[in-house]
């Protein structure tokens, strides 16, 4: 799987907003296009101050890092197994961190497909709840999505207000990212 930039989309109401409205009382919510999720942002401020406090807050540590190879993202973590498991892993090429990377790229590659139909159903669920709730044929529609009946999907939903309509087909045919 390709990692993709993150990306958002704001709502006021039914519509689909620039994350910074005209109207400062009006509640702006802001979903993440790879979840589906409602995410909580603090906006309280001039836009330099907002634009700071999360500057501030997606910069790297400081701290010196622990063992791994930053460069290239590894992370060190704690995994648990059990002794069998540990000894399979020890006698293969390159030792445990080379065979669980390599066994995780194959796994991702086997699932890949699936897996990400499924991420988009469920961001599409997710989003849908918050939004669509109360829409006419909404759990119907929701049958429909896990069903993967698109054209279903699609007949079901084409009453709702266009942009919570056309943002919920985008998430659940795994166009969020384009």
């Amino acid at each position: 799987m390709t990692e993709t930039t993150p990306s958002y989309t704001a709502f006021q109401g039914p519509r689909r907003k620039p994350a910074r409205a005209n109207d400062a009382a009006a509640l702006v919510l802001i979903y993440d296009d790879s979840t589906g999720r409602a995410i909580d942002l603090d906006l309280r401020g001039d836009d330099g101050e907002v634009a700071a406090r999360y500057a501030q807050a997606s910069a790297p540590d400081a701290e010196p890092r622990g063992r791994g190879r930053p460069k290239l993202g590894v992370v060190a973590r704690e995994v648990t197994l059990l002794p069998r498991h540990w000894d399979w892993l020890g006698r293969q090429p390159g030792g445990a961190s080379v065979a669980l990377r390599k066994l995780v790229e194959e796994a991702r590659g086997k699932g890949g497909d699936r897996q990400r139909r499924r991420m988009a159903q469920d961001a599409a669920y997710h989003f849908m709840s918050a939004m669509a709730g109360d829409l006419p044929d909404f759990e119907e529609a929701i049958r429909a999505l896990y069903a993967d009946n698109r054209a279903m999907f699609e007949t079901l939903t084409e009453t709702w207000p266009t942009d919570i309509r056309d943002h919920a087909r985008k998430l659940a045919h795994g166009d969020a990212q384009s």
